[in-house]
């Protein structure tokens, strides 16, 4: 259903200047984040929670390889909500089963493979709000017959589809009066973001020579967002997009200067004639990173290092221009997970979501001021961007990638702080950061602010990487979950504890390899991906795997899984289709309603059919009885 709005943007400017002073967060039911002396987390004693903790009954693993629907407990259902090709803005057409959509029109539809998402209520509207949902990269599936490379070459109207299918959208929803959420279409707010969208650089690496091309000789104004995974969000009411594989994207033929140069080989920039992932390469010069001596310009041999950043968006301003935070240093983001502590003091953390990558905070140098919201708009350009240290005795330290100490100096190839943050990777290989097994997203918990970051898997580890105790397995094929908690809880500590909070894997009295095995207190799973805490402390789990592997085989399909951080009882709740990742969730400011994405179905889905072009899509999951999600 997607309701028709009559008189609803009439207010559109009264309340941008409502959000702007401040208060438009205090309706908004962010989870995840603090303690219950702030104002803008909903939040719950568990202690007064009617019934357990986790309430309902666990449903069992999908191992039927033509499963194409989405399940969950009895008591709940969920219904697709959001998929690709919907229309967005206004003037958008309808999707087109068989992927004839031109470009031009995929630009105001729903993007490619949904993922990480927030839901921001409007100030004083519980009942209505505005989704942002990541798009991620796009599927084979975009165009009618697939990709097709002819001669080496991209067709230029496939290039600009998957580029317009990339990115963000924003959609207005709002409740009716028998519970339901549904759409607002058209909207005002509703908006696409694409690799087409201006954006500013912003913070210590805007203007430098670094970030350059022949396109932007000021070095301030990027074309585009890539490969938008998992994501974070501001009390100031911002959403916060990671670029992640945008490496992908980009190639440098010339195999010395790679060699030599760091912000292309650290990060695995391609070397082949087309890129990775799609070859625009061959059809969009500022993905050719090559360097161009014998030419009067610079190129896009610096392109690439305007990719790999923190991108700030402003949903309830259609017209803003989003914001490249450099400050939060470059990689393969995964997510940007926020705390702030009782006296504004805030972190956010990140994984670099490669084997044998680290795990990152940023802190920002001054407090978030809810009394002075003005402050607070360019608080993110000015911070310290930490890197873990992980000590087999269940301690650690955040070393500081500070341009002149502990290694990260000239001498050594780091000129300046813009190097430093623009090569993070290798500035922390310097300062023996320890390597992970694939960091991927981190949540915070409402009830202590601890920290959990997913640990997908890293079947390298023990042959490239070293076993030690924070990746204790060779051969990881299943990943773990680990718990930091910053030192006096503060989130600007420099030094944490640590613990494994659970080894994912088959039951212990398997059969199975001991690498293979898990210690799960409940249901199986394998490749934690995504994560989130609801405002009650429950931590929600979202798995990301080839359900094709033989290795998978009594995993099933990819689930989402809830946890009891206390008992560490774990209770499986929603199984995905065939082929598919389970990954992005957000809540209603009541927790009675959860949006959750499922990311490249495999077979049909949503239609379920077993002939319709199968579409990434949001659902929405609500309890028969109204109640809080997991209850």
């Amino acid at each position: 259903m997607i309701i028709n709005p009559t008189e609803r943007e009439s207010g559109l400017s009264s309340r941008r200047q409502f959000l702007r002073g401040g208060l438009g967060l205090l309706a908004v039911g962010i989870a995840g984040l603090t303690t219950a002396k702030t104002p803008w987390a909903l939040q719950t004693d568990p202690a007064l929670i009617d019934g357990p903790f986790i309430g309902f009954n666990p449903i069992p693993v999908v191992t039927d390889p033509l499963f194409d629907d989405v399940i969950v407990p009895p008591g709940y259902i969920a219904t697709p909500f959001f998929s690709w090709g919907d229309p967005v803005e206004s003037d958008a057409v309808d999707w087109l089963p068989d992927a004839s959509n031109s470009w031009q029109e995929q630009l105001k539809q729903a993007g490619d493979n949904h993922d990480g998402m927030h839901f921001f209520a409007f100030p004083g509207e519980p009942d209505r709000g505005l989704l942002v949902i990541n798009h991620e990269y796009s599927n084979p599936t975009l165009h009618p017959e697939g990709i097709k490379i002819i001669n080496n070459r991209r067709h230029p109207d496939d290039v600009k589809k998957e580029q317009a299918a990339h990115g963000l959208s924003v959609i207005e929803v709002c409740q009716s009066a028998d519970g339901i959420w549904h759409r607002v279409y058209p909207s005002a707010y509703n908006r696409r973001i694409t690799a087409f969208t201006p954006m500013q650089l912003s913070g210590p690496v805007a203007g430098h020579e670094s970030v350059k091309t022949m396109a932007d000789m000021d070095g301030k104004t990027v074309l585009g967002t890539l490969n938008n995974c998992a994501n974070g969000f501001t009390p100031w009411g911002t959403y916060l997009a990671c670029e992640e594989n945008w490496h992908n994207y980009f190639v440098n033929h010339d195999e010395t200067d790679y060699q030599q140069r760091v912000s292309h080989h650290r990060y695995g920039i391609s070397t082949s004639p087309l890129a990775k992932n799609y070859g625009w390469n061959t059809v969009d010069p500022r993905f050719d990173a090559t360097p161009v001596p014998e030419a009067a310009h610079l190129g896009y041999v610096n392109e690439p290092n305007r990719f790999g950043w923190v991108v700030e968006i402003d949903p309830f301003e259609p017209d803003s221009v989003p914001i490249k935070r450099t400050a939060f240093g470059r990689f393969s983001r995964e997510c940007v997970a926020p705390a702030l502590a009782e006296n504004g003091q805030m972190a956010f953390y990140s994984g670099d979501d490669t084997r044998g990558e680290y795990i990152y905070k940023f802190v920002p140098s001054q407090r978030y001021d809810e009394t002075v919201p003005q402050r607070n708009r360019n608080l993110l350009d000015d911070g310290v961007l930490y890197v873990a240290r992980f000590d087999d005795n269940g301690q650690g330290e955040w070393l500081a990638l500070h341009h002149g100490n502990n290694g990260l100096t000239v001498a050594n190839g780091f000129e300046d702080q813009q190097s430093v943050l623009i090569n993070a990777r290798a500035a922390a290989d310097r300062l023996g950061a320890t390597p992970m097994d694939r960091p991927e997203w981190a949540a915070v918990n409402p009830n202590n602010r601890d920290v959990y970051v997913s640990l997908t898997n890293n079947h390298l580890r023990g042959s490239e990487f070293e076993i030690n105790a924070a990746n204790p397995r060779a051969d990881n094929h299943h990943g773990q979950i680990i718990t930091l908690r910053e030192h006096n809880n503060d989130p600007a500590a420099t030094a944490f504890e640590w613990e494994l909070f659970v080894l994912a894997g088959e039951k212990e009295n398997s059969a199975s390899a001991p690498n293979l095995t898990g210690n799960i207190q409940g249901d199986i799973f394998s490749s934690p991906d995504g994560l989130g805490f609801d405002a009650d402390g429950r931590l929600w789990i979202l798995t990301d795997y080839d359900d094709d592997e033989p290795v998978m085989a009594s995993m099933g399909c990819n689930q989402m899984l809830c946890a009891d951080p206390v008992t560490r009882e774990i209770k499986r709740f929603l199984v995905g289709p065939r082929g598919c990742e389970i990954t992005g969730i957000t809540w209603s400011p009541d927790y009675t309603t959860l949006w959750v994405n499922v990311q490249h179905p495999g077979i049909s889905y949503p239609a379920s059919d077993g002939q319709t072009r199968p579409r990434s899509t949001t659902v929405i999951i609500r309890k028969n009885d109204g109640g809080v999600i997991g209850t």
